[in-house]
């Protein structure tokens, strides 16, 4: 097989490239679909706006966290049973991920438009954002299916090797939110709810690509409801492989609230600014994310076939790459704050504030590489206790006690502080864990 090729006899370097550029690319198409609403919405000088996106991201995280959930999941369980020619268990698979994108999130939409008031209360929202932080979340619930099929499906359809469709169903939702957004959002007039819409109608124009790719050139994917309705239990292992990926993404939603609700006594500049700063900081781990992602099924075959050598030389070399990547990006992005905060703020008092929280969010850029390889040599090493360890530290475990001490020692910029402090602390534990894991393997071959 070429990528069996690919993983055992191809040089390093050009095997990890080969695997990291498709990813990272993936994942520049995020950057990008992420930082559209918050860049357009910008432009209208509503700081009151602004912050309604910020407070209103952490419950459509939760969404994400699930649709990465049976996304991974399910990519796993379909990729094995295909490679043990079992085809009709990766069509039952298939089909049941599908349905679950979609009913899952027809409950979503239904919670969140009962509830909005309520969850408006708990993420901290202020009076004069009130208004556009409900509008903007009662719109994106009525997507909500569309969004969770769209973004679990492109994670899906890797498991038969259509890397190419996958970036074509990103890349077309992409294109689409980046055209309705200035035409919704500064021409219309419509604000955060254009926003909305874009954002939407994108994920809709994604879902269709993704269903017509299902429904006629797909020989797995489907969404034939009697291929779900076959083994239903099946998704419960589903979603035991993605629980790591997906509690990471629960969990930052979570400590993004966390962090509005003590922003809140700052006021709304304060919260809008911690919006604007943690997109400026979204580039670079994001990045190294993406590049560790796409080495991971490099690392997870080089670890079953307990070749240490080439093992401990992609772990190397992934290391160099995401260091050298989190330098040169920590320092751009830090030359560049002003500019970048700019994109977003408009207010001089708001924009100030992001540029004071920014300068401590990026100081732990270039250490970031190392929470990502190691949490995912673990993953690929099939530990999935200690995966799921390292997943709740970053975002969890470290980062939302670290918040109240730090902004209790430190007020305002102590909530910047304490995300830098979260980071360095979760990759050193990680790290530790992973030379823990390789230790193991180079333990057991000495046997």
């Amino acid at each position: 097989m070429k990528n069996e090729a690919l993983f055992r006899d191809t040089p390093v370097w050009k095997a990890i490239l080969s695997m990291a550029v498709p990813s990272v690319f993936t994942v520049l198409v995020m950057i990008v679909y992420n930082m559209a609403d918050l860049f357009f919405v910008g432009r209208l000088g509503d700081t009151a706006q602004v912050g309604a996106i910020s407070v209103v991201g952490p419950v459509f995280s939760v969404l994400s966290a699930v649709s990465t959930m049976i996304g991974v999941g399910g990519c796993a369980t379909i990729a094995k049973a295909l490679g043990a020619g079992n085809s009709e268990d990766a069509r039952t698979c298939a089909s049941l991920c599908g349905w679950i994108f979609l009913l899952f999130g027809g409950g979503f939409a239904v919670i969140v438009l009962l509830f909005t008031d309520p969850l408006l209360q708990v993420l901290g929202a202020t009076q004069d954002m009130w208004h556009y932080a409900g509008t903007y979340m009662r719109i994106l619930a009525l997507g909500a299916p569309v969004m969770l099929f769209s973004q679990g499906m492109a994670m899906l359809i890797r498991a038969e090797g259509a890397i190419k469709e996958g970036l074509i169903g990103n890349v077309s939702g992409t294109v689409v939110n980046l055209i309705l957004d200035p035409l919704f959002i500064l021409v219309m007039n419509w604000g955060v709810a254009g926003a909305a819409a874009a954002t939407v109608l994108g994920n809709l124009a994604g879902s269709a690509y993704f269903a017509y790719y299902a429904l006629h050139k797909s020989g797995v994917l489907n969404l034939k409801p009697r291929c779900a309705l076959k083994r239903p239990q099946a998704i419960f292992p589903i979603m035991a492989l993605g629980l790591p990926n997906a509690l990471s993404g629960i969990l930052s939603g979570l400590a993004s609230t966390f962090a509005n609700r003590l922003l809140k006594a700052y006021g709304t500049n304060a919260i809008a600014a911690m919006g604007a700063a943690s997109k400026v900081i979204m580039i670079i781990g994001l990045v190294q994310m993406g590049i560790c992602m796409g080495v991971q099924p490099l690392m997870a075959y080089t670890y079953g076939a307990k070749n240490l050598p080439r093992l401990r030389e992609i772990l190397t070399k992934t290391a160099v790459l995401t260091t050298v990547v989190g330098i040169v990006t920590t320092v751009g992005c830090t030359l560049g704050r002003s500019t970048l905060i700019g994109l977003f703020l408009r207010d001089p008092k708001a924009a100030a504030m992001g540029g004071q929280m920014v300068v401590w969010l990026l100081l732990a850029g270039p250490v970031l590489g190392f929470y990502y390889l190691s949490s995912n040599f673990i993953q690929a090493a099939g530990n999935a206790p200690l995966a799921t360890v390292t997943s709740v530290l970053r975002q969890g475990a470290l980062l939302i006690p670290v918040l109240y001490l730090m902004e209790f020692l430190f007020g305002f910029i102590g909530i910047a502080m304490a995300h830098t402090v979260s980071d360095i602390l979760a990759s050193v534990i990680a790290l530790c864990a992973c030379l823990w894991q390789y230790r193991r393997l180079k333990r057991s071959l000495s046997l």
